[in-house]
């Protein structure tokens, strides 16, 4: 299991245990994260799930998608640091990692 962090707009934060292989999505719904409600399921078509990741993580991620760009078009504080949640899967150089559910999906 790989512990990752999701900090809500308030700066609470709330430790979520996710095994290898899953999305941050998928950790998330399962624990009940405030702000990620995933209409969509994963399949990257809704962009309720985006998170934004520091810089020193970012680049332990696989690039953003052409499919995932045109989903986070739609969130309204998108940013270099936005990601769907539904596209990040978590690995061992994930553990710790710490994202930030933004403002407009609480």
């Amino acid at each position: 299991m790989v512990k990752v962090i999701f900090i809500d707009k308030n700066g609470a934060e709330q430790e979520v245990d996710i095994a290898g292989g899953k999305s941050l999505m998928e950790g998330a719904v399962r624990a009940n994260v405030r702000g990620l409600d995933a209409d969509c399921g994963g399949a990257c078509s809704c962009a309720t799930c985006m998170v934004f990741v520091p810089e020193k993580w970012r680049e332990r991620l696989s690039p953003r998608s052409s499919d995932e760009d045109a989903m986070l078009q739609f969130s309204p504080h998108v940013d270099a640091t936005s990601r769907l949640s539904c596209q990040i899967v978590v690995d061992d150089t994930l553990e710790g990692l710490r994202v930030q559910v933004p403002a407009s999906q609480h």
